[in-house]
């Protein structure tokens, strides 16, 4: 099959297979309390690079606050973990779930952002180095106290003996060779400060991390609207010129370009509409009764998602216009 196909094309053969029975893969069922398991499957998107899939929804107990999409490389010398999840559980049912997948250990972690379920799972990794970029470093170190304390409020039992556990190294950017695989890093930024992208340049697999969100409505409370249309312009070029999958941190695991699209076409409807809104010199709750199109409505976290984008980022557009900028870029 390899001879056949080579690294990428059969990479996204697997990830067309994912496309046809994600409606089956994303985890959607109510998890049971009682047992705190978060039921945690492996993925194969391409030979050796695996997604665990979240629910594509808001943190809640019902879905153990397990929202986001981690991911590991079995290399040959070793696994790669793509970020760790929302709990001290959670990361312990991972690393669980890598060693009834392979055999090689776990040498590296790898965190994209600073957001909580990026890392709360670290102490399940305590052994393993942990990378992170130094601004996300810098960030998750001054945000993880109130970020396990809004943990433990929204998602109860699950967190149930988390302490935050911070990368133990910078993550430089570049390619570097782990076993038989080509892992390339690339710092952009929109979401967050510091947004990593993991390409494995072997299989074609991309991890875009808060970048991108795939059928979900984007989260935005550390988000600079300008920094991420142009990052996601990056990563639509790159996606389509190296024929590469897609994994977003947060919502439907689907091909390519996809779910940068539908990311690029929220943005830059969001950016049109509060930039519009602001210069007619609307109040907050009048942008929140504007009319949405019918495809973001129809996305998971619509109904919270989409208040907490106005909260964000619309005080910034009527700072814009009340200066006499342009807030095209807040």
């Amino acid at each position: 099959m390899k001879r056949m196909f080579g690294t990428r094309q059969l990479a996204l053969v697997f990830v067309l297979c994912a496309w046809v029975g994600q409606a089956h893969s994303q985890m959607q069922t109510k998890l049971d309390l009682s047992t705190l398991d978060y039921q945690l499957k492996a993925r194969e998107l391409a030979p050796d690079v695996f997604v665990v899939e979240g629910a594509n929804a808001d943190f809640s107990p019902a879905n153990g606050c397990n929202i986001i999409n981690t991911g590991f490389i079995v290399t040959g010398a070793g696994v790669v973990v793509i970020n760790t999840g929302p709990s001290h559980l959670y990361g312990l049912q991972l690393r669980d779930l890598i060693a009834r997948t392979s055999k090689q250990p776990v040498v590296k972690v790898i965190h994209l952002n600073l957001h909580p379920d990026y890392f709360l799972g670290n102490q399940a990794f305590a052994d393993v180095p942990r990378a992170a970029t130094a601004t996300t470093r810098a960030g998750m170190k001054r945000e993880a106290g109130g970020y396990a304390d809004n943990m433990y409020r929204l998602c109860g039992e699950w967190m149930k003996g988390t302490e935050p556990l911070l990368p133990s190294t910078d993550l430089a950017m570049g390619t570097e060779r782990i076993g038989t695989h080509e892992l390339k890093t690339l710092e952009l930024s929109g979401h967050t400060d510091s947004d990593v992208v993991l390409i494995d340049q072997t299989r074609g697999v991309m991890f875009a991390g808060g970048l991108v969100f795939a059928q979900r409505v984007p989260t935005t409370p550390h988000a600079q609207v300008g920094a991420w249309l142009s990052s996601l312009q990056t990563l639509s070029k790159t996606a389509q010129t190296a024929n590469l999958a897609l994994v977003p941190s947060h919502g439907v695991v689907a091909l390519s370009t996809q779910g940068i699209a539908m990311t690029q076409r929220y943005m830059s409807w969001l950016d049109t509409a509060f930039r519009d809104a602001a210069e007619r010199g609307l109040e907050m709750n009048e942008v929140l009764r504007m009319p949405v199109p019918p495809e973001f409505k129809a996305w998971a976290g619509f109904d919270t998602e989409y208040t907490r984008n106005v909260a964000n980022l619309y005080p910034r557009y009527e700072r814009a216009v009340l200066v006499g900028t342009t807030p095209k870029q807040p």
